[in-house]
């Protein structure tokens, strides 16, 4: 015998892999900008060290 679809259950588990999958992506852009940051902080302090 079938079993009866449990709407709420599957809706639930679309989300919480969509909040997941968001949050990933966040993590990800965070990390891609911080190490932007340090990538110009090490140009600029090789700059300064190279006007001197």
């Amino acid at each position: 015998m079938a079993f009866k679809p449990n709407y709420g259950q599957e809706r639930a588990a679309r989300n919480r892999a969509k909040e997941e999958k968001k949050q990933q992506k966040l993590q990800r852009k965070q990390e891609d900008s911080e190490r932007r940051k340090a990538e110009r902080e090490a140009a600029g302090k090789a700059d300064d060290g190279q006007d001197a």
